[in-house]
């Protein structure tokens, strides 16, 4: 009942996408056992977005190795939309595909309705030690794979030595972020900014992962149970204490939001002068300030106590398999190609950001002299970028949770969190507790049994 619940309520908050439903299966689920199908005859659905037009010929390769599958793609346009279409079909108990797409943060989501299956049982956790640890762990369900890793997005720090060099700042020496907060006021001094947060939706993965790397849990999930502590976890506090400080003395640009035109503008005329994000950013700077081209640097993140290596994780996408797909066992051979096999080298090389270690550690992957590199480097000054994002990459990251309803926590994100940051209206502690209790109101909504500290 509890599943049900859950799955009608998130339908009602969506949109319905019908034509992309209908694309799917008949089938209204059932026991994996007999949902596995001929691992070497299939014809798939595949639903996902399609952002470096290469998934054609990726298919064309898998199909090409395994003749008695084929896969029929249908492109969902973007994450939201597949998430969505996903959702209806859940619900309708039929109309999935056998494999979908999916943005990291909402696997728990579809693992906690019975949406997707677990791959544990297709050998899927012998794979853990071949990935970095970032992106496997937030596909882990109950400490089980709901997904497997197409890329990843380990936090780094990217500044712009043009604006760091004018105010004084040496940006190899930012090692804690007691040094930059140092470097902010110096930054400032000059009239730039260090970065920009005002708190809007486009600035809940920002947060979760900035708040990951401090070491916060502003929730739990465990089954069924889920605590909600915005405010009082020791993470949360060394969290928002910072921010705090950053907004209290002007260090931060609280009115520009992530991805708008006035975003791109200020990244290009070196108001802003850095930004802690995805390793998967070079090629958004080089198109969005190519007027910095050769001022920008990349390093790892800022650490709370020096000597750490903690990392964390803004972003990334998965594959998994849906519980309605009849074709299973070749659905898998088809995810472990992309994600595991040739096809994850073939994305690598037209560039996705990997998270297998085998290509982050590859020669190819930090080659200076290849081509594709070489643009990238010199937008950086010659710095070899790819060396610095495998590091990070690689760096341990502690233990983060997704809610179940992730979708919501996101949207409402920019509601509550605006107001101390775009409006002032609230210190960040008051909007992280109002938050906090409209994260544990939808919970319960949902029939989960929420706990708000």
């Amino acid at each position: 009942m509890r599943n049900a619940k859950k799955l009608i309520a998130a339908t009602a908050a969506l949109a319905t996408l019908t034509s992309l439903a209908a694309c799917g299966s008949d089938s209204e689920g059932g026991d994996s056992a007999a949902y596995q199908g001929d691992a070497n005859k299939a014809e798939l659905v595949f639903w996902g977005w399609d952002s470096g037009n290469t998934m054609k010929d990726l298919i064309a390769d898998f199909e090409k190795a395994n003749p008695g599958i084929t896969v029929k793609f249908n492109n969902t346009g973007t994450a939201n939309d597949t998430s969505t279409a996903l959702t209806n079909a859940i619900a309708a108990g039929k109309g999935a595909p056998d494999v979908v797409m999916l943005e990291d943060p909402t696997v728990t989501q579809f693992a906690v309705t019975e949406g997707l299956i677990d791959l544990t049982q297709y050998g899927a956790a012998d794979l853990k030690d071949d990935y970095a640890a970032g992106p496997w762990n937030k596909l882990q369900y109950n400490g089980k794979p709901y997904a497997l890793p197409i890329d990843s997005g380990p936090e780094v720090f990217f500044y712009n030595k043009a604006v760091f060099d004018k105010a004084g700042v040496d940006g190899e020496a930012i090692k804690t972020w007691d040094d930059y907060y140092e470097a902010a006021k110096k930054v400032r001094a000059i009239g730039s900014y260090m970065t920009n947060l005002a708190g809007s939706t486009n600035d809940y993965q920002p947060f979760t992962a900035q708040a990951w790397q401090a070491g916060a849990q502003p929730w739990k999930v465990d089954g069924e149970n889920i605590t909600i502590n915005m405010t009082k976890d020791e993470g949360m506090k060394r969290y928002i204490d910072f921010q705090q400080k950053l907004i209290d003395e002007d260090l931060v640009d609280t009115k520009t939001q992530n991805w708008s035109d006035d975003w791109n503008h200020e990244l290009n005329d070196g108001t802003l002068a850095s930004l802690t994000i995805g390793a998967w950013m070079p090629i958004n700077l080089m198109n969005g300030a190519p007027d910095q081209a050769g001022n920008w640097r990349v390093a790892q993140l800022p650490q709370w106590k020096e000597g750490e290596e903690v990392s964390a994780e803004d972003g990334g996408s998965a594959l998994a398999i849906t519980a309605q797909s009849k074709q299973q066992a070749a659905a898998y051979k088809f995810v472990e190609y992309l994600t595991h096999g040739e096809g994850a080298d073939t994305m690598a090389d037209t560039g996705t950001f990997p998270s297998l270690k085998r290509l982050l550690t590859s020669d190819s992957f930090t080659d200076p002299n290849k081509e594709s590199n070489k643009k990238t480097n010199d937008f950086f000054g010659g710095q070899n970028v790819n060396e610095v994002l495998a590091e990070a990459a690689q760096r341990p990251v502690t233990e983060f949770q997704y809610l179940p309803y992730n979708p919501f926590a996101q949207s409402a994100y920019g509601d509550y969190i605006s107001k101390a940051y775009a409006t002032k209206e609230q210190t960040l502690e008051q909007a992280m507790e109002n938050y906090g209790k409209a994260l544990a109101e939808h919970g319960e909504q949902q029939g989960y049994t929420v706990t708000l500290k």
